[in-house]
């Protein structure tokens, strides 16, 4: 599951909201073992997710860094070229 979860600090253009909530949907669903809860833990589960986005986004906002900010696409293209070299197959 946390596979999913990326690096989201000091990229150009900057995380969204819709990422960092991703972000935080995929390390709650680790933390508490559920791909979707039951009702029973649902509104626990919501809040959770909320929770998290909050500080995620609190967190990146408050960063600083002097290194130059990556550019998402050429991030793209390096991340497929090592799993072409990892898993044998042509990168796209």
């Amino acid at each position: 599951m946390c596979r999913n979860i990326r690096t989201l600090f000091n990229f150009e253009p900057p995380a969204t909201d819709e990422e960092v909530r991703d972000a935080s949907l995929q390390f709650v669903r680790k933390l508490s073992g559920f791909t979707k809860p039951s009702r029973a833990n649902e509104v626990a589960f919501d809040r959770a997710v909320e929770d998290v986005t909050e500080a995620a986004r609190a967190l990146l906002d408050s960063l600083v860094t002097n290194a130059e900010p990556r550019d998402r696409e050429i991030e793209a293209v390096r991340a497929r070229a090592r799993a072409a070299q990892r898993y044998g197959i042509q990168a796209s």
